[in-house]
């Protein structure tokens, strides 16, 4: 008799839980809001949240880049983007280029500046990246390595280290 009143009180808690839950959904006044500071007159007012917005980019004007082939101030195979690092604002600042090796053998990881790549409209092949840099630059260039400060290759063929967090 005992397991008997057990399961109806559990069986009203249930109901009650769930037609709470429904009351709740049905009037979104008495969905319990966020408690507010105090206005000091020193804090501006909380903007309300904003509805997102949409952009459609055409297809022939933007592209993705990681894995596309980077070619060299003489046209040679620099190699291809593995990554591109951005810092804490979003920016890009450094694409990191697998250089060097045959078939993923044998290469190494490179940060080159961002503004020293070049996006180039090819007709063959549509986008065509090109970087300011000669395959000796690159090559002496030091190995980009992760969880370690980023050494970045300038199209001047000068280094800069990029802050490490």
């Amino acid at each position: 008799m005992r397991d008997y009143y057990r399961a109806a009180a559990a069986m009203t808690l249930i109901a009650l839980f769930a037609t709470v839950y429904t009351a709740v959904q049905d009037n979104p006044a008495a969905q319990p809001q966020t408690e507010q500071p105090p206005d000091d007159g020193k804090t501006a007012p909380a903007a309300p949240p904003r509805e997102p917005t949409v952009t459609v980019l055409d297809h022939r004007d933007v592209q993705g880049i990681l894995g596309k082939e980077v070619r060299g101030a003489a046209d040679e195979n620099m190699g291809r983007i593995a990554d591109v690092i951005v810092d804490r604002s979003g920016q890009a600042r450094a694409a990191v280029i697998d250089f060097g090796g045959f078939l993923g053998v044998g290469s190494r990881k490179i940060a080159v500046a961002w503004d020293a790549l070049r996006f180039l409209p090819d007709a063959k092949k549509g986008e065509h990246i090109a970087l300011e840099l000669t395959r000796d630059q690159v090559r002496a260039a030091p190995e980009f390595k992760e969880d370690k400060p980023v050494v970045v290759l300038r199209a001047s063929g000068s280094l800069e280290s990029l802050p490490f967090p």
